[in-house]
């Protein structure tokens, strides 16, 4: 088993039931064992051991039993145990969205602000005369009612068009995002588990878009020696491999997905730890984990010009901090003209949910 670091244990909130706080730490643990069902399940037992989870009127078996019940878990032929369903995919993006943005208040499903207005969704607190081609689903009966009256009295009550008030909406963008995310080895080196907090954030970012922004589009790649996308149910699953980082192939791949979307509004956002590695020519890997690599950075910066004809940004959050990486960073930054943050593993989410909500953050180094 692999060892994960536990800090501390709170059942401070009774309102919840015994299952409840069982099963918020059960897909914590799903997703530090990347989907593993028998593995998670036995973390939650030592954990119990150590804290107490458990109560003598409810144990881990009448969890698992309840799990069967919910249809969080279904039995696995193949390995005689149980595997994790669909819903219990669904419960650990809804998990992951509210731990990293908690603190996000409903708001109806739309796009992304501009500074134009139009046909949309949200409605200003102004309003102006009715013109000829405005829709009648954006006039203001109230205000257009109150003019009638004060015009014509409540007995000779009638409306006409000069008595139509407009109110006007936001008009909204539709964006394709393609989120990369780095599968090398070194996302678990160094004793850091860097992968986990990048499949929260991943997680927690396509249930934002999914129930936030339902017009937007969202792509997810992975890269190591090569790329190839995941599909979003995939994410609790995502686990490193011995791979270096070409992340050429995945600007590339991120490319081709961007330009069969119809959206005018798209974007890259690329989760890595470390600098360019490899490169694929034909059937031969190129790879170079010395120092920063001309030939490789080379190939990145040709693809951030690309990306910049293109009118497509690329933020990088850098979930690492090395001083040498900065340079690379700043450069392929400044030739894309997009953003790059360097955010701890604890920052990722906000950092990823500011950016894009705002689009207006400066570019940090």
């Amino acid at each position: 088993m692999r060892h994960f670091q536990f800090s501390s244990y709170s059942q401070s909130d009774d309102s919840k039931s015994p299952f409840e706080k069982l099963m918020d730490i059960f897909t914590q643990l799903l997703t530090y064992t990347s989907g593993d069902f028998t593995e998670a399940i036995q973390w939650l037992t030592e954990l119990d051991k150590e804290y107490n989870l458990t109560t003598p009127d409810y144990g881990i078996g009448d969890f698992i039993e309840d799990l069967k019940d919910k249809g969080y878990i279904s039995p696995d032929s193949s390995e005689g145990t149980f595997k994790i369903t669909p819903k219990t995919e669904q419960t650990i993006r809804k998990k992951s969205l509210d731990e990293i943005f908690g603190k996000l208040k409903k708001a109806k499903k739309g796009d992304h602000h501009t500074f134009k207005t139009g046909a949309g969704e949200d409605q200003h607190a102004d309003t102006r005369p009715f013109q000829f081609g405005d829709m009648f689903e954006q006039i203001d009966y109230t205000s257009s009612i109150k003019n009638a009256q004060i015009r014509n009295g409540v007995e000779q009550f009638r409306l006409d068009e000069s008595d139509l008030e407009i109110r006007e909406t936001d008009y909204r963008s539709q964006t394709s995002t393609v989120l990369m995310i780095d599968i090398s080895h070194s996302m678990i080196l160094y004793g850091e588990d860097r992968i986990t907090p990048a499949k929260k954030v991943a997680m927690a970012f396509s249930e934002l878009i999914k129930t936030r922004y339902p017009k937007d589009t969202l792509d997810i790649l992975v890269f190591g020696n090569d790329a190839w996308t995941i599909e979003i149910k995939d994410l609790p699953y995502l686990q490193v491999g011995p791979y270096h980082t070409n992340t050429v192939a995945g600007l590339q791949l991120a490319m081709e997905i961007l330009r069969k979307r119809k959206n005018p509004n798209k974007q890259i956002f690329m989760i890595t730890d470390g600098k360019p590695t490899c490169l694929k020519e034909g059937n031969r890997y190129y790879k170079n984990s010395f120092g920063i690599d001309r030939k490789i950075m080379s190939r990145c910066l040709d693809l951030a010009t690309q990306c910049k004809k293109l009118k497509i940004p690329i933020t990088t959050f850098m979930i690492a901090s090395d001083p040498y990486l900065q340079k690379f960073v700043q450069e392929f930054t400044e030739t894309n003209q997009g953003k790059a943050f360097f955010a701890s593993l604890d920052q990722l989410g906000a950092f990823i949910f500011k950016d894009f909500e705002s689009g207006k953050n400066k570019t940090l180094f």
